[in-house]
């Protein structure tokens, strides 16, 4: 197996308890988590965790603390093992942001400019961070998914919304952040017009505007060029919806239906996907796509239904 995981939606009430208990915090109404992979050298794991915070601080954040998430790594072959990053949870308030959408814009340009600075970095990967959701995954079989996160085999751990992955994939070499789910979807398939896709998000990217992210050209690239096609896909949808686009609309925007052909398509649909594609060309392939926010389970496939979900 060469990765797979959980995209969940937040489950507060066990993280309430566990900070609660291990880092004699009680967390605020409102916060967001992030699952962050670090180097196991521990100069190099502090610097990461002080970039992070900086840039989060900056953003006006407030970061509560960092929770050392318990893994076993018994159950893993030896790829892994030679790979293997050290594994925290942050915890961040919202300081005086009181808007939620706010917040969200306010972790992401936090966490791009911490990324950028640590490019060098290979164990270096915020696997999720958000109001909403939380992810574990991992170079790993799937039955050895609660043998290697002690927090999933916890009868504590509750969640309304679960997206799983495993991974057997045949064009990448299998990675730790490469894991799938990814900060929003879990992809099936391929994204055949991947460089074209790429190539337009840089020449878009001075295009783009929006209240949320005022300082967007700040996070380019928007998009990375060196990942798994997948990736890509989740980077783009990421900053769509972050950027105040429904998430609904957004993934129609990038995996839109056949509209072109189908006569007895509403003819209101047919002058929005007609609006859509003056802005935004597909990311076509075969796509299975399973998505969350934490508050949606989303599901699609590409125009030709060519991967079965």
């Amino acid at each position: 197996g060469d990765g797979c995981g959980l995209l969940l939606q937040k489950p507060d009430s066990f993280l309430r308890t566990v900070v609660r208990d291990t880092l004699q915090i009680e967390l605020p109404e409102n916060y967001a988590v992030g699952a962050v992979m670090l180097n196991t050298d521990d100069q190099k794991r502090a610097t990461a965790k002080n970039i992070l915070e900086k840039e989060l601080t900056a953003q006006g954040l407030q970061v509560l603390g960092w929770r050392e998430v318990p893994t076993d790594s018994n159950c893993l072959g030896p790829i892994a093992l030679e790979s293997l990053p050290a594994f925290e949870q942050v915890f961040i308030a919202p300081g005086d942001i009181a808007d939620e959408k706010h917040f969200s814009a306010r972790l992401y340009m936090g966490r791009r400019k911490a990324e950028k600075q640590l490019m060098d970095d290979d164990l270096f990967h915020i696997a999720s961070l958000g109001t909403k959701i939380l992810s574990y995954k991992g170079l790993m079989m799937p039955v050895d998914l609660p043998g290697f996160y002690l927090d999933l085999a916890d009868e504590r751990l509750e969640t309304a919304i679960c997206v799983f992955h495993q991974r057997f994939s045949t064009n990448t070499m299998p990675r730790w952040p490469l894991a799938q789910p990814f900060r929003m979807l879990a992809h099936n398939g391929e994204i055949n017009t991947i460089m074209g896709n790429r190539n337009w998000s840089v020449a878009r990217t001075p295009k783009y505007s929006s209240d949320l992210l005022p300082d967007l050209k700040e996070a380019a690239p928007l998009v990375n060029r060196v990942g798994s096609d997948s990736s890509s896909l989740d980077n783009m949808l990421e900053m769509l919806v972050t950027g105040g686009m429904d998430l609904h609309l957004a993934v129609r925007t990038l995996v839109p239906p056949a509209w072109q052909n189908v006569e007895d398509l509403n003819p209101d649909h047919r002058a929005l996907y007609d609006y859509l594609s003056m802005h935004q060309e597909p990311w076509d392939g075969p796509a299975g796509l399973v998505i969350t926010d934490g508050r949606y389970a989303v599901c699609t496939l590409d125009r030709n239904g060519l991967r079965p979900s």
